[in-house]
């Protein structure tokens, strides 16, 4: 973190090349500090109580499907806010909207842990989301306002290496704190950290612009309105619900869009991202973000049943066969990142594309009996690949849009990778209901698709029209 800056700050080189410490660059530092625990906190409760939901239902008596909104009503709002919320923060500025977010996330993290009934743990979850939404809906906007341009893709690295540590010590996390308290810690042990980063972000991070423009209400209800449909009518597909249901869930966030399109018709900075959207690298590198966490989603939700029903694996033996992934992409998240500083984006997201797929089109054709140590290599690949992708597409999609759209494009960014896991857990989800023996391979075959064609998105950044600059 030794080359982070303000908008008024710079770090003075050393003879040798390296950074000399700069005391005025001190509060970037603790700007982002505050920034990744937030973030770190927001991306392990996406994880962490899937681990504690048995343990939860049995303590409030709930059945195990009534459970589970206490994951839906987190996912839902944070994808349904998180527009409205990065549009907030180009208007009151995305200091005030990650401070607020923060604020909410870490309240209604006690409120979590003090719930007395599965009722009041999803409306304390909701809230708990709607502060995840603020706070990943602004975060890289934030990254881009502390990093200079330089060395943007060193911090978004490190944001992304937050992120993954995040997700993947979830599990972890969740199975130490049930061995030795009650499930509400895991929401309690929320409150020190959030009050921490609050004091930490009060005191450090810097203002940023903010847009001349009344915030559109009605267009942010009718944005909320069409994701919370789409996701749920997503939900509603994987489990094979009515289709009378599900059909007028996507025909509301149908309705819901083009309102919100017509609405907005014409407006500079659209909720939407309608002006973005016409920049090309900030298309592909969305399209492409969209690709590979589509692939993230269809292969962690398929590898438990594919390891445990056709491998014979045992859980235990199927959380560390999985390791590997998380583990070389957060290796590889910083590394990459500060490549993307030297090379193209396009050829680094190509390349760990391709890698992710050839993992996973391995792992699709192994045999029942093969080795752990072919199956772990197999996921280093995927987790390599995932990593070398992340950090520089990141980086091209903020850098290719204007400054004052940086709210914008971190909660698109933030919005892409949500729909793309949830996109990918939803088909394992219909997949496993239609064959639970090969519907774990089928799940693997279509993620490898989606790895193939994020890469070729990724490489369509290299032509001299995509360029952003």
């Amino acid at each position: 973190m030794d080359q982070i800056t303000n908008n008024t700050e710079s770090n003075i080189p050393c003879s040798a090349g390296l950074p000399r410490f700069n005391a005025k660059a001190e509060p970037g530092a603790t700007a982002v500090w505050a920034i990744s625990i937030a973030v770190f906190m927001a991306a392990l409760d996406v994880a962490l109580v899937h681990t504690a939901l048995p343990t939860i239902a049995s303590v409030l008596g709930a059945s195990g499907s009534d459970v589970i909104w206490a994951v839906m009503s987190y996912q839902l709002v944070m994808v349904a806010a998180m527009l409205p919320l990065a549009s907030l923060g180009e208007i009151w500025g995305h200091r005030k909207v990650f401070t607020m977010g923060l604020a909410i996330f870490t309240v209604s993290s006690l409120a979590c842990g003090l719930a007395w009934s599965l009722a009041t743990l999803v409306v304390a979850r909701a809230l708990q989301g709607l502060g995840a939404a603020a706070i990943m809906g602004v975060n890289i906007a934030l990254i881009r306002n502390i990093y200079p341009e330089m060395h943007l893709g060193r911090g978004i690295g490190i944001n992304a290496l937050v992120n993954a540590i995040g997700i993947a010590a979830g599990p972890s996390v969740a199975s130490v704190v049930l061995s030795m308290a009650s499930w509400q810690w895991l929401f309690l042990l929320n409150v020190p950290a959030g009050v921490v980063a609050l004091v930490m972000a009060y005191r450090a991070i810097p203002e940023t612009h903010r847009a001349a423009r009344p915030f559109d209400t009605l267009g942010a209800l009718l944005c909320f309105a069409m994701f919370a449909l789409a996701v749920h009518g997503l939900g509603g597909v994987a489990h094979r619900a009515s289709w009378l249901l599900v059909g007028g869930e996507f025909l509301g966030a149908a309705v819901c869009a083009v309102s919100l399109i017509h609405r907005q018709r014409g407006q500079p900075a659209a909720m939407l991202g309608v002006d973005l959207f016409r920049i090309p690298a900030f298309s592909l590198s969305t399209l492409a973000a969209i690709c590979a966490f589509a692939t993230h989603g269809l292969t962690f939700a398929s590898l438990p049943f594919l390891l445990q029903h056709m491998f014979g694996r045992t859980q235990v033996e199927t959380g560390f066969l999985m390791t590997p992934w998380p583990l070389l992409g957060a290796v590889l998240a910083p590394i990459a990142g500060r490549l993307s500083d030297r090379y193209p984006a396009g050829l680094l997201g190509g390349i760990g594309l391709c890698l992710l797929g050839s993992g996973i089109g391995v792992l699709s054709l192994l045999p029942a009996g093969t080795p752990d140590w072919v199956i772990a290599g197999c996921m280093a690949v995927c987790g390599c690949g995932f990593g070398l992708f992340l950090s520089p597409n990141q980086k091209v999609l903020m850098s290719s849009a204007p400054a004052e759209r940086s709210g914008g494009a971190s909660g698109i960014l933030g919005v892409a990778r949500l729909l793309g896991q949830t996109t990918g857990a939803a088909s394992v989800a219909l997949f496993l209901t239609v064959s639970i023996s090969r519907g774990p391979v089928f799940a693997l075959w279509l993620g490898c698709i989606f790895a193939v064609c994020g890469a070729g998105l990724s490489a369509l950044r290299l032509l001299p029209s995509a360029k952003t600059s």
